[in-house]
This record gives C-alpha cells, sequence and structure tokens, in this order.
C-alpha cells in the first residue's frame, strides 16, 4: 500500500525572482526554437558559436565536474570524510548537466534533428564522441539520483538502485575524463584561428585538469550557500583537505601551463598588451595564482578563505571557457561578437532553474543529512 508522499517548497523572494527568470527564459527559448537562431540569437555564419556553447556547454560542463571529482575521491578511492558533501557535489553536477544539454538543444541550429547522433555513426567526429559522452553521463547520473530518489517514492526500487551504485559510480567518473577533454581537443583544428595563447597541443588536457580542480573549488562555494541557506555547514577541515587535492592539481595545471608557453616561445603574446593578452592574465592571476597565494596563507585555513579561492577558481574558468570561444576567435574572425539580450536572458533563466531545482531537492530528499561527518553549527 502506498502512503501519501509530503512534498515542501518554500516560496521566498528569492525563489520567487528565480522562479519568473526561469519562466522569462523558457518563453524565450520557445520563441526561438519556433523563429531559429537569427532572431534570437547574433550568431551568424562568421561566429557560429557565442554566449550558450561558451557558458552554458563549455563552462557548465566543467563547472559540474565536482560530481565527478568527488565521487572519484570519495567513492572510488574510499576517502570516507568526504562523504559529508558527496550527495550535493553529484546532485549539482547533475543539475549542471541537464543544463548543458538543455543549451546544447538550444543551439542546435534544426533542433528537430537533435535525435540524428544516435543513429548515425560519425565515429571519426570529436563532436560525436562529446556528444555521446555527455548523453551517456547524464543518463548515469539521474540512474545515481535514484538511489537517493527511492528512499522517498518508489521504495521497493531502493535496493536495486543501491547494488547498482558501484557500476554506475565507475562507469560515472570514466565518462568526464573523455569529453571533459575531448571538448578542449575540439580546438585543436582551430589552428591559425585560435590566438597562441590558448590554442596548444595540450589544450585536451588543460580543459581535464581544470574541470578537475575546480570540482573541489565550486563544491566549497556550492556548501558556503547551502549553509547559509538550510544552517547545514560542513566542517572546515574536510573542505580544506578537499581543496587540497584540488590545488595540487592546479599547481601541475600551472606548471603544465609554463612548460607549453616555453616551449611554444609564446610568452610574447602574454606581455603583448591588446585585449587578448589583458585577458590571459586576467584568467591566471584570478583563477590560479590569487587562489593559489590565498590558500597558502592562514586566511587559507578558514571558512571565508577558502570559498573566496574557490569563487575565484570557478570565475577563472568561466573566463578561460569565455576566452577560447570568444576572446581568442576575436582577432582570426575580425569580426565582433557581442550576445543579444535573449542569450543573456536564457543563460540567466537556465542558472535560475538550476538553483530552484537544487532547492527543491534538497527540501523534500536526504542531501544534506547524509553522514555523520557533517554537522549544524550553532
Amino acid at each position: 500500500m502506498m502512503s501519501a508522499q509530503k512534498w515542501s517548497f518554500r516560496i521566498t523572494p528569492v525563489r520567487m525572482l528565480l522562479l519568473l527568470l526561469a519562466l522569462l527564459a523558457a518563453a524565450i527559448a520557445v520563441y526561438r526554437l519556433v523563429t531559429g537562431l537569427g532572431s534570437a540569437t547574433n550568431l551568424n555564419d562568421e561566429w557560429p558559436w557565442g554566449l550558450w556553447i561558451g557558458f552554458d556547454v563549455l563552462t557548465g560542463v566543467a563547472l559540474a565536474g565536482g560530481g565527478y571529482s568527488v565521487a572519484l575521491i570519495a567513492h572510488i578511492l574510499h576517502i570516507e570524510k568526504f562523504n559529508a558533501i558527496a550527495r550535493s557535489a553529484m546532485l549539482t553536477s547533475l543539475l549542471g548537466y541537464l543544463l548543458v544539454m538543455i543549451g546544447l538543444f538550444l543551439d542546435i541550429g534544426q533542433w528537430f534533428n537533435f535525435w540524428r547522433p544516435f543513429v548515425s555513426w560519425g565515429y571519426h567526429s570529436v563532436l560525436f564522441e562529446v556528444f555521446w559522452c555527455v548523453s551517456l553521463y547524464t543518463t548515469v547520473q539521474v540512474l545515481e539520483f535514484g538511489e537517493i530518489a527511492t528512499e522517498k517514492v518508489v521504495k521497493p526500487l531502493h535496493k536495486f538502485f543501491a547494488k547498482a551504485m558501484p557500476f554506475l559510480l565507475i562507469v560515472g567518473v570514466l565518462l568526464p575524463t573523455l569529453h571533459q577533454s575531448s571538448l578542449g581537443a575540439l580546438y585543436l583544428t582551430q589552428v591559425g584561428k585560435l590566438h597562441p595563447l590558448w590554442w596548444s597541443p595540450y589544450i585536451g588536457l588543460f580543459f581535464l585538469m581544470s574541470s578537475f580542480f575546480v570540482g573541489p573549488a565550486m563544491v566549497t562555494v556550492e556548501t558556503s550557500l547551502a549553509g547559509r541557506a538550510y544552517n547545514h555547514w560542513i566542517d572546515t577541515k574536510i573542505l580544506r583537505s578537499l581543496q587540497r587535492i584540488g590545488f595540487t592539481v592546479m599547481l601541475m595545471y600551472l606548471a603544465l601551463k609554463i612548460f607549453d608557453l616555453t616551449s611554444r616561445d609564446a610568452w610574447q603574446y602574454v606581455f603583448a598588451g591588446g585585449l587578448e593578452s589583458n585577458m590571459f592574465i586576467l584568467e591566471m592571476a584570478v583563477g590560479v595564482l590569487i587562489p593559489l597565494v590565498i590558500f597558502f596563507t592562514a586566511w587559507g585555513k578558514t571558512r571565508a578563505g577558502l570559498t573566496t579561492a574557490g569563487a575565484m577558481v570557478a570565475i577563472g574558468v568561466i573566463i578561460n571557457r569565455m576566452n577560447v570561444v570568444i576572446t581568442g576567435m576575436i582577432g582570426y574572425s575580425g569580426a565582433g561578437y557581442a550576445p543579444s539580450w535573449m542569450e543573456w536572458m536564457v543563460t540567466i533563466g537556465l542558472v535560475a532553474g538550476g538553483m530552484l531545482a537544487y532547492c527543491f531537492i534538497c527540501d523534500n530528499f536526504r542531501i544534506l543529512e547524509h553522514e555523520d561527518e557533517q554537522h549544524k553549527a550553532a
């Protein structure tokens, strides 16, 4: 006999604003699907990839990397103290990938042909591999969420999902390593088009490494926001231990970046002045150098310091992806691009919708009350 489920969703002024933004984005998305890309965006044949690919897809996939990096650390390597943040990290990743799929769908010119990669085997294309990996990983994450969902609904299936979790976790860690690097590898063909500050034979590895170290950073920021919203605080020592893993990978990223610029004699572009060099310096300063300094100082041992460093790492990755998609291509194309207001509103609305979904799931499922390692602050 099934019992009635209790569902709750508090309506606050902030949530009402998020709902209005999400609804406006949904209306614009319908308009774009009906009238085409040209009427809703500033994209054209000379500039086919803009804000939706740069932020919603490339940046969204990277920022959602916390799911696979924390799953690897907590469940594959069995570092149990990170179990306290595993569920929230994997939920953020799931929502991030769902938003990526929506952004990718909206950016397809003839969106009604979205299903063709499932039956047209273009296996020689990197983009084909990205499409399949992202689709499969999103499906795996939905199945992983089944373990959480069946604690409240369709409870007889909970044992099935619990037994399937080890297999799903392994697959869920492997798939992102493929498409995170492949998203960067897409630009290997842009020799002479993408500015030398970003084009590199290691660009796939740079994308993979940055998606890994931004994971702990995003989890720290998300945990701090959840702490304020739900009075649920994770021990600062756990967050610092997690960030230490991320910053270790970041140090390797920085060393590889220095080696890459040196081997290609590309330091001349770093200090050449102009838009590209300034944006590259901004990306490295905000996203790598300053967070590293914060982490290794006394402030980096506090919650405020870790949250600030995490936020800067996330902003740095956003700047990096937008530099690759937009800044680095301006010099070759000679054409300018600025997103239309509809592009901005869809992107803002997607983020707002993701935040609402996160709140609804946290209100109704055991996301933040999972392990003994966590505690509530007074």
